[in-house]
């Protein structure tokens, strides 16, 4: 038996789905939030309500939990929890619970997008130029390094949130100077360090693709599935279809490898003039998965013979080139 449990596990309900699937009856799907009506409880076998995950007994409950459903993984489909049980793997290897979490450091590097930029330019790939504070950013222009458009984003942020286009020195002055607010009386306020908590970027307009870079539970490289953008809402896609790209693939190859992340590595890439630039990674399953798994690339089954002690199949992580899916909303009773 191999029980899965699934925190922050908001409206993710396809993710419990195919996990379900992928067990077919050896295993639970254990799920908690917040709110007992997120859609997500709804698949799950045994539905737990649990604290913020800023809340100083957070951790202890999600233990509790582990012990008394003898969870054998856990995964985080929060961005803002990742580090917190990051930062106790061993309080969980206590109650032998695999975390299907990357160390704090990979998690560091993609939650700071100013470090992920960093790290991205390191491995002699493109990036938008990034900068953080504000007079740097105004130095940057006068030097004609940066030009509008701009984008102002969170430095440590998730989704969409706080993501804003300035298109002259008035409106840079004007919405860097909101964001900051909006950021301090926002649940990203928890997550900004210091002062520089924005970043000002290059802005890219191109075709967007996503990636899911897979790894293994050593953090070794074991598939890359490309998906063109069709369409976007509320920062996850809408509408995508899988492609062929050998360029893509070749970044998601040099990502992985390098990172060594464990699990899933939900990636952003610009495409502008035939140069790809990488504008974002997220240690986790995120939006773009199902598009990835309906396409056929079983990473959930990948996944589940890897904790029973297999080696993993690559061939499972092979998606059909040209399916294209779009999400749409039904309901679940809660």
């Amino acid at each position: 038996m191999v029980n899965f449990l699934f925190t922050c596990a908001g409206r993710r309900t396809y993710l419990l789905k195919y996990f379900k699937e992928q067990l077919n009856g050896e295993g639970l799907i254990v799920a908690a939030d917040m709110q007992l009506s997120a859609p997500a409880l709804s698949v799950a076998d045994v539905k737990c309500q649990v604290p913020s995950v800023y809340d100083a007994g957070y951790v202890d409950v999600v233990l509790e939990l582990c012990k008394k459903h003898s969870i054998s993984a856990l995964i985080s489909l929060n961005d803002l929890e990742l580090p917190i049980l990051a930062n106790n793997k061993a309080r969980f290897s206590e109650v032998d619970t695999r975390l299907i979490l990357s160390t704090p450091d990979v998690i560091q590097t993609c939650f700071d997008k100013y470090k992920t930029s960093v790290f991205i330019e390191s491995l002699n790939l493109l990036s938008p130029i990034t900068v953080v504070g504000y007079q740097n950013a105004l130095n940057k222009i006068d030097e004609g390094v940066l030009k509008f458009p701009l984008m102002l984003k969170p430095r440590w942020g998730s989704g969409s949130i706080g993501i804003e286009k300035v298109n002259d020195i008035e409106e840079l002055k004007d919405v860097y100077a909101s964001l900051k607010r909006k950021i301090k009386k926002s649940i990203l306020a928890n997550a900004s360090e210091g002062e520089d908590y924005i970043l000002i970027q290059e802005y890219i307009d191109g075709q967007e693709y996503g990636m899911d870079v897979m790894n293994d539970l050593e953090g070794n490289i074991i598939g890359v599935v490309v998906k063109k953008k069709l369409a976007m809402r509320a920062g996850e896609t809408d509408k995508a279809v899988v492609v062929e790209s050998p360029e893509i693939e070749k970044i998601g190859k040099t990502i992985g490898s390098s990172l060594r992340h464990i699990g899933n590595l939900d990636c952003d890439v610009l495409e502008k003039d035939g140069s790809f630039y990488v504008l974002e990674l997220n240690p986790r399953f995120g939006g773009g998965f199902p598009f990835t798994y309906e396409a056929g690339a079983n990473y959930p089954k990948v996944l589940i013979e890897l904790l029973k002690g297999n080696s993993a199949d690559r061939s499972l992580l092979k998606a059909s080139v040209g399916m294209t899916f779009a999400k749409c909303d039904y309901l679940v009773m809660v």
